[in-house]
């Protein structure tokens, strides 16, 4: 009886009885319909293949080869491999090379992208554009151009082509880009260099960290589009 005398007294001091209908904006209540609501994007994506930095540039064993540890407490965090949410605009599966920023962007499905620090070309040795993959190699020959031989003579052995390996310029796997089916001459390829992710000191190629460039390699199809800005 006195939780029932509680109840009409409410409704009473609220000046609504069971028979009418509540008046929502006197009482402030929020009436927005729940399918109004824009659903928050989901949180970034868990990969498998990106950890923590102790496991992701741990020394491996690749194609014969004893990948060396790298020093990852060296690299600065923001050009360590990690998940970002997607600022480009590509469609997935782009590969993205940003030259001010020295990151190189895979583009992921559900507007995620796979970021990776870079080390580009230096002044004057910068291509920028549209492009493909071509083809893609592991532990690649390395074969100095003409033009390089002559600024550098020592190079000249390699003339025929240095073997791959863990000293070769091009690292563990080499990407090849190619522009309307003519090869560009530039590559997206590994180094054993890590030092230099973040720098300006190549002769126009992308490079990453081996243990990058295998997560990479292993990620396309080998003809992805490229854009370079």
């Amino acid at each position: 009886m006195l939780s029932g005398m509680g109840a009409m007294a409410l409704l009473g001091i609220a000046g609504c009885s069971t028979t009418e209908t509540l008046d929502l904006p006197q009482l402030q209540l929020d009436d927005t319909v729940t399918g109004s609501v824009h659903p928050m994007r989901p949180a970034i994506s868990v990969d498998k293949n990106i950890t923590g930095p102790d496991v992701m540039y741990a020394s491996l064993t690749d194609g014969g080869f004893q990948v060396p540890v790298v020093p990852w407490q060296k690299v600065k965090p923001e050009f360590r491999r990690q998940i970002v949410v997607d600022k480009t605009g590509e469609a997935p599966g782009t590969i993205v090379v940003h030259l001010k920023e020295r990151m190189l962007y895979l583009v992921q499905p559900g507007g995620d992208a796979i970021r990776y620090g870079v080390g580009i070309g230096k002044d004057g040795f910068r291509w920028s554009g549209r492009a493909n993959i071509q083809y893609g190699r592991e532990w690649p020959v390395w074969t100095p151009p003409p033009e390089m031989i002559q600024r550098k003579p020592e190079l000249v052995k390699w003339q025929g082509g240095q073997p791959g390996g863990l000293t070769n310029p091009l690292g563990a796997r080499a990407l090849y880009i190619y522009q309307d089916g003519k090869d560009t001459g530039y590559r997206i390829h590994g180094s054993p260099e890590w030092w230099s992710i973040g720098q300006a000191m190549s002769s126009g190629c992308v490079r990453l960290i081996n243990q990058d460039i295998i997560d990479l390699y292993n990620r396309v199809s080998k003809k992805n589009p490229v854009v370079v800005v």
